[in-house]
């Protein structure tokens, strides 16, 4: 590889990274990494979170500081900083890349209908008392009601109403690909405290948000991290807000004590908002963005669009954009095709079998290269066809395509499928278990 900027310097040290580590780990501590500058012996680094910087500081500087060598061809002198997106350092604790908008995300923009007054008062009864109201609190409905902006704007408002307290606002599905990689160092390095890191900085916050903790059901090492860490704060009269697509009783695989810990809490539904609602969300964005509609297209696409906030927005975003474009108000007929690309830009990605391998891997606690492997052992054979059956189940593949994702032919795939089958009818929690996967895949389209 010619090397000719600093781009290309940080991609080949990454390459030379990457090849160290399972790629769950280079995607939680190094994806985000960015070299900033060069001098001399001098490397600097920027990372947007403070938590990272330490767990990079603390547990990857031999393995950072031999790709570097690898690379440059001398030891260097590396230096890891908080950075925005642009590579400004700074001081304070950082927000990810997209905290812009996120930061933006308050109760004063949240549009207040029928289908969630109670999970607004309830989440701003928490943003001003934390830990005295409402412990847990516990938010569910589908996706694209307004779940994860009302957990941004009870972290927003605590970090104004209160700059001292720790918060942390974290997707399931970060905290399980963080304790995944912290528990993998811990068995490969002696000595190593990645997963003591993992804890102290869960254990020791003021306020936990997760979104989406459906995504740990079924795997045993996760409920188990969250049970302890959820004791741990809740003993210590710290608050705890989490969302969910569905009630905890209806997740069949979530542990029972977890189950119970959060029934100690308080349920706050949204569903769908209401015609009314809707013509608020439109009037409001579009008021955002310094731009009004008429009553009748604002009428029109609230009738056309009725179950997810999203796609009301990026309706009016792409309006905006064609008022500034031909400098006129959208006809109805504008608003119709626009309406046709949104839902369509909007439908859910069909389900990959590489994420499903990823799903079946974690609940079934094996690796995702078991799973493709030639090995037979009587665990990976069952955590295969599983993974096969699932595929079946929530993809439109042929029995030949999903053979050739497991380097398998159909014959053998059809088998496998009507394996599970049968298996099913005598087993029914082994059902639920599959069941809940489904459940998880689908809820992220």
């Amino acid at each position: 590889m010619q090397i000719d900027s600093v781009n290309d310097i940080w991609t080949a040290i990454s390459d030379q990274i990457r090849n160290k580590m399972p790629e769950v780990s280079f995607n939680v501590w190094f994806k985000d990494l960015r070299l900033l500058e060069i001098k001399q012996d001098n490397l600097v680094l920027g990372i947007y979170s403070e938590y990272k910087k330490g767990i990079l500081e603390s547990t990857y500087m031999n393995i950072l500081g031999g790709c570097v060598k690898e690379v440059m061809g001398i030891d260097m002198n590396i230096k890891i900083v908080v950075a925005d997106e642009s590579g400004e350092i700074i001081s304070h604790i950082a927000a990810p890349a997209n905290s812009t908008y996120e930061d933006t995300l308050t109760f004063d923009n949240f549009i207040v209908g029928s289908s969630n007054r109670f999970a607004h008062a309830a989440s701003m009864a928490v943003a001003d008392n934390p830990r005295i109201i409402y412990n847990p609190l516990v938010i569910y409905g589908p996706s694209g009601v307004g779940k994860t902006h009302l957990m941004l704007a009870i972290r927003n408002h605590i970090k104004k109403k209160f700059p001292e307290k720790k918060i942390e606002y974290i997707r399931c599905e970060e905290f399980t690909n963080q304790l995944i990689s912290a528990l993998h160092e811990g068995r490969v390095n002696t000595g190593n405290e990645a997963v003591d890191d993992f804890r102290n900085n869960y254990r020791n916050l003021d306020v936990l948000l997760i979104d989406d903790i459906q995504f740990i059901a079924g795997k045993e090492q996760t409920q188990e991290e969250f049970f302890n860490t959820f004791n741990a704060l809740y003993q210590s009269n710290k608050q705890i807000v989490v969302t969910m697509d569905r009630p905890p009783k209806e997740i069949k695989t979530l542990d029972a004590r977890i189950r119970g810990r959060l029934e100690m809490g308080l349920f706050a539904d949204i569903t769908p908002p209401d015609f009314e609602t809707r013509v608020g969300i439109i009037n409001s964005k579009a008021s955002s963005l310094g731009i009004s509609f008429d009553e009748n297209i604002v009428y029109y696409i609230a009738e056309h669009i009725k179950m997810n906030t999203r796609q009301l927005e990026g309706v009016v975003k792409k309006l905006q954009a064609h008022i500034q474009i031909q400098n006129h108000t959208p006809s109805i007929s504008v608003v119709q095709s626009i309406i046709k690309e949104v839902v369509t830009d909007t439908q859910p990605e069909p389900i990959k079998i590489e994420r499903i391998i990823e799903e079946v891997a974690r609940s079934y606690d094996v690796s995702e290269n078991d799973i493709l492997s030639r090995r037979r052992t009587a665990e990976l054979a069952h955590a295969r066809q599983v993974a096969m059956y699932i595929a079946r189940e929530t993809t439109e593949l042929p029995y030949q395509a999903i053979g050739e994702a497991f380097n398998k032919d159909h014959t053998t795939v059809l088998y496998n499928v009507r394996q599970i089958e049968e298996f099913l009818v005598d087993h029914p929690y082994e059902k639920e278990t599959i069941d809940d996967i489904i459940k998880n895949l689908k809820s992220e389209m």
